[in-house]
């Protein structure tokens, strides 16, 4: 197990200094959050809304959950596709490096890169902005960005499972970014959504973890464990888990069709 642990972790390492040597992964996932909440509290100001919270208040927590899902979701389902189409995938299960271990590494450094996303975003918050943590809602954050991160994450390989390398940054962009208007990231706090589109987003994900998320910073919300959100959460975490297990293969794309075909029988994730 240990000597397991020790090719994990490494692989880690090196999918981290893969990542920072993609200069455009790196500004969408870390770069640009942190310049939209420059932005926003530039244009609208950091003085207290009609809601009772300064403008940095609400758009740290919102734009460091849309970070961490551009790790998790975004760069994850992107370096994926693309180092199953260009043979990656297929030659480490020719090292001894077994597919479990590298697929574990793959999401390991999603995470630990949505987790710095997400730690910058609030220190550079406290720190410019006086964005205040209440400590009685860290539990709140702590399993909302698990439940949200590891969803995401989920989604991100089912989406490598069924798209080609070139066509996967056109469908993650497509998917997230009206989510991210229609679910709180770039609307204040004082924007009022129509019941339509609030019905829209409140059936898929990021909803059910910018909601909670933010709340945690507001004062006067209650400190209880958002379970319906996390159990939202749950469960496009099982839809993409499922998605993955079926569909995903090793072996580089062939066909240009929505990627269910055909496939080596042995094409699917190997633990």
């Amino acid at each position: 197990m240990s000597k397991h642990l020790a090719k994990v972790l490494r692989q880690i390492r090196f999918e981290n200094r893969t990542f920072w040597r993609n200069p455009a992964a790196a500004f969408f996932t870390i770069l640009f959050p942190l310049m939209m909440l420059l932005i926003f509290a530039t244009v609208f100001g950091n003085e207290p809304t009609g809601v009772g919270v300064t403008t940095a208040q609400f758009y740290a927590p919102a734009l460091a959950v849309f970070g961490a899902v551009s790790a998790a979701y975004t760069s994850l389902a992107i370096g994926t596709a693309i180092a199953r189409d260009q043979g990656v995938l297929k030659r480490v299960r020719g090292t001894p490096l077994p597919p479990w271990a590298y697929m574990t590494a793959r999401i390991g450094s999603s995470v630990w890169l949505a987790a710095l996303s997400i730690v910058l975003m609030l220190a550079v918050g406290m720190v410019f902005y006086d964005l205040q943590i209440r400590t009685e809602q860290i539990p709140t954050l702590i399993l909302t960005f698990i439940a949200g991160v590891a969803a995401f994450a989920a989604l991100g390989l089912a989406i490598t499972a069924v798209a080609s390398a070139d066509s996967v940054p056109a469908i993650t962009n497509a998917t997230l970014l009206p989510l991210a208007f229609i679910s709180g990231v770039f609307f204040g706090p004082n924007s009022e959504m129509p019941t339509w589109l609030d019905r829209i987003a409140d059936f898929f994900p990021l909803k059910h973890f910018v909601e909670p998320f933010v709340n945690a910073f507001i004062p006067g919300t209650s400190a209880d464990i958002p379970w319906t959100d996390i159990a939202w959460l749950g469960g496009w975490l099982a839809v993409g888990i499922v998605m993955a297990l079926l569909f995903f293969r090793w072996d580089p794309r062939t066909d240009s069709g929505p990627g269910i075909g055909r496939r080596n029988r042995n094409d699917r994730i190997t633990v």
